[in-house]
């Protein structure tokens, strides 16, 4: 996760410092700005308005977090507040670091939770105010981050949660095995709305589905390769293979690949995360793959796209390697179920 943190005053400074040291402790990346006059070791330099330093970690960063006043956050980020699904987490912190406040993106952002993580570190108060989280129910925004499942209907999910603060009941199914016990308010039994998680025919009147993303694509190609060409050629793949890209949880590749135009806009282009490993990480992989003689000579290991895909999600190769113009597929499926824990 890349976080970026902003000060204005030297007190700030001293509070964005502990904030930068306690995220990057749990494995977060950081960047840290200050206004010139306050810069300090490891700080940039804020350069333009508040509001576009805002605009340009909505377009970069995964999460926004402003040592300040509430009002100056508001302020910078109204013009880039789009939508849910896709606005960053953004946070609040005052300068004597009492209380951490997610302004925006509390569940699917996931600044709730990072706000919780950051006042346990900070020794400040986490100011929670979603609904659900304050009446200690279901929130089926958190349940599918947590579970790699793509909530498909917004307007659905509001309906859940609505019906769950009203204290009406919402049905449950899942094509996956399911761990933990039923929260409260979600049923087994009949329902008008309920919660589905698969692929299958609705089993409500009014259903939100649920969909798994099983899948990591693993994929190899020759450098420079087109970007047209590579979409096509993974798209055509999937299809023949009957896999939606929606059923996709990341793209992956060996490390040699991270920079590669055509991987990287596939990715960005289906909202995917690009995972790469190391020729040792992949060599580790158990099983066994269509091996390649000149691949092992040019990457240092034998199947980059067969290997890459069983990495990436931890289950079992279920299409093996398919190859084109120096393009190639492969696709693993995670065995994984869900949990309520």
């Amino acid at each position: 996760m890349e976080i970026r943190i902003v000060s204005y005053t030297a007190r700030g400074g001293e509070t964005a410092r502990r904030v930068d040291a306690a995220l990057a402790e749990r494995g977060h990346v950081c960047r840290r700005f200050a206004l010139e006059k306050f810069c300090r070791a490891g700080d940039e330099p804020l350069s333009g308005s508040v509001s576009e330093w805002a605009g340009d970690g909505f377009r970069h960063a995964d999460a926004l977090i402003f040592v300040c006043a509430s009002g100056i956050a508001v302020r910078a980020i109204a013009p880039w507040v789009k939508d849910k699904t896709t606005d960053p987490a953004v946070l609040v912190t005052d300068e004597a670091a009492r209380f951490v406040i997610p302004l925006l993106s509390g569940h699917l952002g996931g600044a709730n939770a990072l706000a919780e993580t950051l006042a346990e570190a900070l020794g400040a108060a986490p100011v929670i105010t979603t609904a659900t989280d304050v009446n200690d129910l279901f929130a089926v925004d958190v349940f599918a981050k947590n579970n790699h499942l793509l909530l498909t209907d917004m307007g659905l999910a509001k309906a859940v949660s609505a019906a769950l603060l009203n204290g009406e009941p919402v049905g449950f199914r899942s094509e996956l095995p399911v761990s933990g016990a039923l929260p409260k308010g979600l049923t087994e039994g009949d329902a008008a709305l309920g919660v589905y998680v698969g692929t299958g025919a609705s089993p409500f009147e009014r259903t939100l589905r649920l969909i798994p993303k099983r899948f990591a694509l693993g994929v190899g190609c020759r450098r420079g390769k087109d970007p047209a060409a590579l979409s096509a050629f993974l798209e055509k793949t999937l299809a023949a293979n009957g896999v939606r890209k929606e059923e996709l949880r990341c793209l992956a590749s060996i490390d040699l690949k991270k920079d590669e135009p055509a991987l990287l806009a596939f990715a960005e282009a289906n909202g995917l995360p690009f995972r790469t490993y190391s020729a040792d990480e992949l060599n580790a992989v158990p099983g066994v793959f269509a091996a390649s003689a000149f691949v092992r000579e040019t990457t240092g290991v034998d199947s980059v796209a067969e290997r890459a895909a069983v990495r990436a999600s931890g289950g079992e190769l279920v299409v093996k390697k398919t190859a084109e113009d120096g393009m190639t597929f492969a696709l693993a499926e995670s065995k994984e179920g869900i949990s309520f824990a």
